[in-house]
Parts: C-alpha cells; sequence; structure tokens
C-alpha cells in the first residue's frame, strides 16, 4: 500500500472514531436524525478535500465543520421559511443511543438532553443553538 492509501486508511478510522460525537452534535443541533447523517456525511466529502498533514486536531476539526454545515442547514431553512406541516416542532425520537457510552455516562447524557430540550432549541436562533450545543458537549 502506498504512503498516500495508508494516510486516507488511517484518516477514515479515525473519522470513524469521531463519527458518533458528530452524529450527536448534527442531531442536537437539526433535530432530525436524517438530516444530522446528511451533515456528517458532508464533514467526511470536506475531509477527503483537505491533506491529512494540515489538520493538528482532527476531533476539533471535524465538530467545527458539521457545526458550520449544521448552521448553513439552519440558515437555509430560515432562507426558505421552511415550516412543519403543523403548528409544533416535534424532533425524531432517537430509539437507540447516538453513540456508544458506558451505561452510567448513557445515563448523565439522558438526564441532561431530551426531548424537550430540542423542542425548546428550536425556539433558538441558528448562531446561539450551535453555542449551547458546543457548550453542552
Amino acid at each position: 500500500m502506498t504512503a498516500v492509501g495508508e494516510d486516507q486508511e488511517r484518516l477514515a478510522r479515525s473519522f470513524e472514531e469521531h463519527r458518533a460525537h458528530l452524529k450527536a452534535v448534527a442531531y442536537r443541533m437539526l433535530g432530525s436524525l436524517a438530516e444530522a447523517e446528511d451533515a456528517v456525511q458532508e464533514a467526511w466529502l470536506r475531509l477527503g478535500r483537505v491533506e491529512p498533514g494540515e489538520i493538528d486536531n482532527l476531533g476539533g476539526w471535524l465538530t467545527t465543520v458539521t457545526g458550520r454545515i449544521c448552521l448553513d442547514l439552519l440558515r437555509s431553512r430560515t432562507a426558505r421559511r421552511e415550516q412543519p406541516m403543523d403548528d409544533t416542532f416535534v424532533p425524531d425520537p432517537v430509539i437507540r443511543p447516538l453513540s456508544r457510552v458506558d451505561p452510567e455516562q448513557e445515563a448523565l447524557e439522558a438526564d441532561s438532553v431530551g426531548i424537550a430540550l430540542l423542542v425548546v432549541m428550536e425556539t433558538l436562533d441558528p448562531d446561539e443553538r450551535l453555542a449551547f450545543v458546543l457548550h453542552d458537549m
């Protein structure tokens, strides 16, 4: 395997290690599992356009990029004046945990973030929502 191929494979493994965290950030920002998956996929595509040696902190870089992608999606909702069919926004329910964590950590996260918080977050501007999610995580 060439050095470039090894770098790309190492980068792919590192990305997979961060995927659950990125999906959790995106879900909390967007309130939709499908859109969260799309945002994480877009982050992967953007990572593919960057030289591996240019990134000092991959986790930080990926979180920043995912946050910006989510901001763009939220702003495009506002620009298109996208509204739910009824007056009440209800985010996609999470049936399984977004990340693989130990049970104690899982219980702490379940207490800290729930469907009610996502409904409240819908009232925040995109910039405020990103700041809140990144601070909370």
